[in-house]
């Protein structure tokens, strides 16, 4: 890139402008660098709020930036490096940022682009209480609708970078794309390792000595204290945004103010989509459903939430052991500000957000195998103890899975998390189709996970302390079920723990799901019914899986040489699994699936104390359930007075063609519709033919089949007799018995037409042909090995089968 003129910095704009169009990506990173290096923060104040949209896009789609969550290394190297590189936390775009960050600028981000609860909040006139938000509405004359934060360059740049994951892009045609791989995820997390350090403290700016000293952020306001790790916080007066809260230093907050505003712009851009005041209003028993907010997050933006639970998990388990559970009686800020920002962050940052997050992931996310990035975001947030830093860093688990006592105090704060989640998964879980591995494994996984030891006790005893009485206490002593406030600093002044672990868990349940919410217990009867559903349906799907396997094995195995000639029979209803994707299941699959289901009850009997007796039981009526051929298993019924009725579970299985019903063509055989093997020419052609044939023999063939010698036998099995009945399930609520036409025997020529009986026909002409036989010779002995089939059959069938097309 040549040498700008310093003094034309409009000339610069202009001239990035056209490299964004003429260059290649990482050219372009190399030149910002130089840029960056070269010019003044006054001149790069002119062209970063263009950088900004040219790099992250719109937040409508409109412009695409530079695409980095679909920017892969396997594909694209070079820009992939040299976009990370650029990006890195000691790289030329902070050292940009730090330049206008120590002359003050301010950067105008609109509310419009803000997640839909706060610009509605805002819109209104009530200003969120988050910190992020205090002194930073600036009011145009246009009115509300045209809002904005003036940010300083730091929070400018994130908020901007953070809103690129939940703007929509479309991934680039015909690529592979893995989320963990793409140059955005590995940013995120090089910047949450560096800002949220597990060891050590926040690095400060490598920049320092090239920019000048780096100001933080303009001091927050104290006027709402942050409480505590634990606290509960007593203001619950909702402000209107012309009373902004005045500032005051807080010299403690201001050594990782860094950290805490990458934090809060994360868990806001990608957790605060779905307000918690509207899912209390959806649990209130008196409150009708209303329109659910649009926001639908996608597979990507899980995963990267999943990336920030499990590294604040590793954040604020790495707090020094002494510190990390302060006596009650006694505290004081004997820590670091990093060690009290690690105590506090997962309460008073993140909770409440991830559980109504989760929660509307729950309730809309497609019955798919996609709803696995929720699921492991969840199981990843409820075992903490899996991040600890004392835990051994090895690929093999210990022998030892229990969960140590020192985590009943998380297990109190978050137990919506444990049991609420729950059983939404259990009402999921009731509607899939679980013969799926993917759909078994997360089965699998849940069940695992609740089934190590200590922590169904954990559950438990907070559900003992949830359901007690509210002890008597002092009468000024009011006692509200508050959520912890947001103020300038999780560093105001610390609030003692809640002794009274009996307010706690109640003040835990009571944030997030209302006052007069309705709690339903996970060991309570509702409950264990819905588990004892599941335990029915894990039974019914290794049974279908069983019965898949040994009808795969019977097709694999079942072809005998007249098969391989064509002269083995068909049947147009016999395809019990037709139209299903259980098609598909290979034997690795199958027993993938049955592994999975087996030690899934398992779990389930060791968590709710499911007795051996009930589940042979249980095994032996679904055993019963199968039909008669075990293929498949029935929709969920009931008897009733008329017969059979469907359940919702079984409407569920039918509408979504998990299980079906008997229904079978009941024409005539010879005028089914051509099938895709077969040639409708000479389906046409042989019709006729056997049409003519059976006219003018139709006296002779009845006389035939009415014999009960040899003869008889060989046409009763040759020709399409009608002397059978045939049992149809032709609904849920009755059976018929029809009588299968045609009336009188007759010859049916309709299996000559199939492509496969053309094709074996061939191949016995050529390895005749092999043989030295001529054609008419291969002819007559295909003819005579088809009489001796027939003569078998006869013989050895207690009830013969009419031959059929």
């Amino acid at each position: 890139m040549v040498a700008l003129p310093l003094q034309q910095p409009s000339y610069l704009l202009a001239l990035l402008k056209a490299d964004g169009v003429n260059k290649h990506l990482f050219q372009r990173c190399h030149d910002l660098s130089k840029v960056i290096e070269d010019y003044s923060p006054k001149e790069l104040h002119l062209i970063f709020p263009w950088l900004m949209e040219s790099m992250f896009g719109t937040q409508d789609g409109t412009i695409a930036g530079w695409n980095m969550r679909y920017l892969q290394g396997r594909m694209n190297p070079t820009d992939y490096t040299a976009v990370v590189e650029f990006l890195d936390p000691s790289g030329p775009m902070m050292k940009l940022v730090y330049k206008l960050q120590a002359e003050d600028y301010k950067y105008e981000f609109p509310v419009s682009y803000l997640p839909g609860p706060v610009k509605a909040s805002i819109q209104e006139g009530v200003l969120p209480d988050f910190p992020l938000y205090h002194n930073k509405l600036q009011f145009p004359l246009s009115g509300l609708s045209s809002l904005s934060l003036s940010l300083n360059p730091f929070e400018y740049y994130l908020f901007n970078f953070a809103m690129h994951l939940t703007a929509p892009r479309n991934c680039p045609l015909g690529q592979l794309f893995s989320t963990s791989d793409s140059a955005y995820f590995v940013v995120v997390d090089r910047y949450l390792k560096y800002f949220l350090p597990i060891e050590g403290s926040v690095p400060p700016s490598p920049f320092l000595n090239a920019c000048g000293a780096v100001s933080p952020p303009t001091p927050r306001a104290q006027s709402v204290p942050f409480t505590s790790y634990g606290g509960p916080h007593t203001s619950l007066l909702k402000r209107h945004i012309s009373h902004q809260p005045s500032v005051n230093t807080d010299p403690a907050a201001q050594e990782i103010w860094r950290s805490e505003t990458l934090l809060q712009i994360f868990i806001e851009m990608w957790l605060h989509h779905y307000s918690l005041e509207l899912y209390q209003k959806m649990q209130s028993p008196h409150v009708k459903p209303g329109p659910q907010e649009p926001f639908t997050p996608t597979e990507e933006h899980v995963l990267m939430v999943r990336l920030l639970v499990k590294h604040l998990h590793w954040f604020s388990n790495s707090i020094k052991h002494e510190q990390a559970l302060p006596s009650p009686s006694t505290h004081s800020h004997t820590g670091s500000p990093l060690e009290e920002f690690k105590r506090a962050v997962i309460s008073c940052f993140f909770q409440q957000k991830l559980y109504v997050f989760l929660q509307q992931c729950f309730n809309h996310w497609p019955l798919d195998a996609s709803f696995r990035a929720v699921l492991e975001t969840w199981l990843s947030y409820l075992q903490p103890w899996r991040y600890a830093i004392e835990k051994p860093l090895c690929m093999i688990e210990p022998v030892d899975r229990s969960v140590p006592d020192r985590w009943a105090p998380f297990v109190q704060e978050n137990l919506l998390m444990f049991t609420k989640l729950f059983q939404g998964f259990l009402n999921r879980a009731l509607r899939t189709d679980l013969v799926s591995p993917k759909n078994a494994l997360m089965v699998y996984r849940v069940a695992k996970v609740y089934s190590q030891p200590n922590l169904a006790d954990m559950i438990k005893e907070a559900e003992r302390q949830f359901m007690e009485p509210d002890p008597m206490h002092h009468p000024r002593q009011h006692r509200v079920y508050a959520s912890p406030g947001f103020g300038s600093s999780f560093l105001s002044s610390w609030h003692s723990p809640i002794a009274d672990t009996t307010f706690r868990v109640k003040s835990h349940v009571y944030n997030l799901e209302g006052q007069d919410c309705v709690y339903k217990q996970m060991f309570g009867p509702d409950v264990r019914n819905l588990v004892l559903k599941l335990a029915q349906l894990i039974a019914q799907a290794k049974q279908t899986a069983k019965s898949i396997s040994d009808h795969t094995a019977e097709q694999s195995t079942g072809h005998s040489l007249m098969s391989l000639l064509g002269l083995s029979t068909y049947d147009f209803n016999a395809s019990a699994y037709g139209g299903s994707d259980l098609d598909d299941l290979g034997p690795d699959e199958i027993r993938k699936t049955d592994e999975y289901l087996e030690r899934s009850l398992e779990y389930l009997c060791q968590v709710f104390k499911l007795s051996t007796p009930h589940l042979s039981s249980l095994a032996t009526n679904v055993g019963a359930a199968s039909d008669e051929d075990g293929r498949h298993q029935l929709p969920d019924c009931i008897q009733g007075a008329t017969g059979l009725t469907l359940t919702q579970l079984g409407r569920y299985q039918l509408i979504n063609g998990l299980r079906r019903f008997d229904i079978e063509y009941q024409g005539d055989p010879e005028l089914q519709p051509i099938r895709s093997y077969e040639s409708s020419l000479l389906v046409r052609l042989l019709f006729q033919i056997s049409t003519a044939i059976n006219l003018r023999f139709a006296t002779e063939m009845e006389t035939v089949c009415q014999r009960e010698s040899m003869m008889g036998k060989l046409a009763r099995y040759y020709l399409t007799y009608p002397g059978r009945c045939r049992k149809i399930k032709s609904s849920p609520v009755m059976c018929r018995s029809f009588q299968l036409q045609p009336a009188h025997p007759r010859l049916s020529l309709r299996f000559l037409a199939s492509y496969r009986t053309l094709f074996s026909l061939f191949l016995s002409m050529v390895i005749g042909a092999t043989l030295n036989l001529n054609p008419l010779a291969s002819f007559l002995l295909i003819l005579v090995l088809w009489f001796l089939y027939g003569i078998t059959r006869a013989l050895c069938m207690d009830r013969t089968r009419p031959h059929q097309a």
